[in-house]
């Protein structure tokens, strides 16, 4: 453990990745995020330096692991004028965590190798509570070495550790579990709604469904949610809108039709537009379910 690490974006989940690390024993000695206050009392907490420029992260650390919102924040860090992590880089190792387009991703290699540092795609599939405790499950895209010279990290922050191939290829796969993991939570949204509006027992059909063809992850994950109407954000409707977005992105370039995919975003857009989109994803059951208004928001 003897690489220091830098946390760039300490939301929800790059800041209890940055204590998990700590917990594990390695040195985490910058964080670095657009919100000041969150950043500063992370670095406190934690012993790190709330570091002020991308710069100065990239002086203070030898792997740089990103969790930032979306393609835009992703180009804006590794910028090749002005404040950038590619600035005195050489010898880095960039972990990027977000969930982006592929071709971003690919972008990011291409810059990193051009500045002599290493660039690798960790794209997460798990949420808030798996960050803390290190069990997220996570897809790798990139250079073999990079992969194998973050391999020590990487397994400190998850149980299930997958390298899918050349850079883009791990964000091409998050693509997809994304697409169908909304298309699914979508689909369960219309069937408890349509089970309320019939005045079915919800806890019954849940049941039923958890026992047959009807069964799915978001069932376990988001049911209980839909029928009590509480939207904890653990994963945003507005990143379901934008993870949507991508998917479909890449399936234009294919020339491939998804139809599920395009009515689902649709769902989500309308969220975002209606002021939801900050609620988890589970909210989307408050576009189904008759007679809904306001849904509970509750803090976390």
């Amino acid at each position: 453990m003897t690489e220091s690490i830098a946390f760039v974006g300490v939301g929800r989940m790059g800041a209890n990745m940055a204590r998990r690390l700590k917990d594990c024993g390695y040195r985490v000695t910058a964080v670095y995020d657009q919100y000041r206050k969150g950043a500063e009392a992370l670095a406190a907490e934690i012993g790190a330096e709330a570091a002020t420029t991308l710069a100065r992260v990239t002086e203070l650390a030898d792997i740089i692991i990103t969790v930032v919102t979306d393609d835009r924040s992703m180009k804006e860090i590794y910028a090749t004028k002005g404040d950038s992590l590619l600035t005195g880089a050489k010898g880095r190792l960039f972990i990027n965590c977000a969930t982006i387009s592929p071709d971003t991703h690919v972008l990011v290699e291409k810059l990193a190798k051009k500045a002599k540092a290493q660039s690798l795609e960790a794209c997460m599939a798990s949420s808030i509570t798996q960050a803390r405790e290190g069990t997220l499950y996570l897809m790798c895209g990139g250079d073999p070495k990079a992969f194998e010279r973050a391999k020590p990290v990487l397994e400190k922050m998850s149980t299930a550790l997958r390298y899918i191939g050349k850079a883009g290829r791990a964000a091409q796969v998050k693509a997809l579990v994304n697409m169908v993991m909304n298309i699914n939570t979508a689909g369960l949204a219309e069937g408890l709604g349509l089970a309320h509006a019939l005045k079915l027992d919800l806890d019954m059909v849940m049941e039923v469904f958890s026992q047959t063809g009807a069964n799915s992850r978001v069932l376990v994950t988001d049911g209980e949610d839909m029928k009590n109407r509480d939207h904890s954000c653990f994963f945003s409707a507005s990143h379901a809108a934008k993870d949507s977005g991508i998917a479909l992105a890449v399936a234009r370039k294919q020339k491939l039709s998804l139809p599920l995919a395009a009515a689902t975003k649709r769902q989500y857009d309308q969220m975002v537009k209606l002021g939801l989109g900050e609620l988890d994803k589970s909210g989307i059951a408050e576009l189904t379910f008759k007679g809904r208004g306001n849904p509970k928001k509750k803090k976390k």
